[in-house]
């Protein structure tokens, strides 16, 4: 039995609540149970130097965790100078994902920059982040279109993530801190509404895994992803 009394294919209850912040163009609160992030979408008229005169735009991301969204408060990183190596993986994760669905050229010479604030952690923070970060995405190209900023949507599919593992011995979809902390094998799938996989990020903590063990880890996150692409559906609808 999981410590959360779930069974192995079963996702915590997700939640993908769009138009949280007054002033972004595009936001989305999302939760993966006890896990909450806030991403906002901010649109910037000007892109990154390295792409003027290209005709082409960029999607972004930045992540970071209040001091209090774990056990312990954390230090900000803010104040450490840079943020830490953690950080960086994680936003540089967060932007190639949404990349991955995005017709960059139908932006325009401009940047979106999407900020996920981990408001309280316990498990697959990445993972929400990526899923609420698209709905936050295309709440921003909403706004564009309806002020005809862009004519046509950028957005090519949907892309969500969601963790899995083998804990105890048995494959389990989106663990929880209690699970990702204890477990043999943890892995974050980033899919494409489609089925495309973005990136598979897998390790084993104990022994290595085998090839028959990754396959199943794929299909629950493939089923996993399914869910989370539908709940995607009826936020923006």
């Amino acid at each position: 039995m999981r410590p959360s009394k779930r069974a192995p294919d079963e996702l915590r209850k997700v939640t993908l609540e769009r138009g949280v912040s007054r002033y972004a163009e595009g936001s989305c609160l999302v939760t993966f149970g006890e896990t909450k992030v806030l991403c906002t979408a901010s649109l910037e008229e000007r892109g990154p130097s390295w792409l003027r005169g290209s005709g082409k735009g960029w999607v972004t991301a930045e992540y970071s965790m209040l001091p209090r969204a774990t056990h312990e408060r954390n230090r900000r990183e803010v104040n450490a100078g840079k943020p830490s190596g953690r950080t960086q993986e994680i936003q540089r994760l967060i932007g190639r994902s949404l990349r991955a669905v995005v017709n960059l050229p139908a932006i325009g010479e401009r940047q979106i920059v999407v900020d996920c604030d981990v408001l309280q952690a316990d498990g697959g923070t990445r993972t929400a982040a990526i899923t609420g970060a698209w709905v936050a995405l295309h709440e921003c190209f909403t706004w564009m279109r309806g002020r005809s900023i862009i004519s046509v949507d950028p957005m090519r599919d949907h892309v969500a993530a969601i963790s899995c593992g083998l804990h105890k011995g048995t494959p389990v979809l989106d663990l929880d801190y209690a699970e990702d902390s204890g477990a043999e094998t943890d892995a974050n799938f980033v899919i494409t509404g489609s089925g495309g996989i973005v990136e598979v990020q897998g390790t084993a903590e104990v022994t290595p895994f085998t090839e028959e063990e990754f396959l199943g880890l794929l299909r629950l996150a493939k089923a996993g992803v399914a869910a989370l692409v539908a709940l995607q559906k009826q936020a923006i609808a």
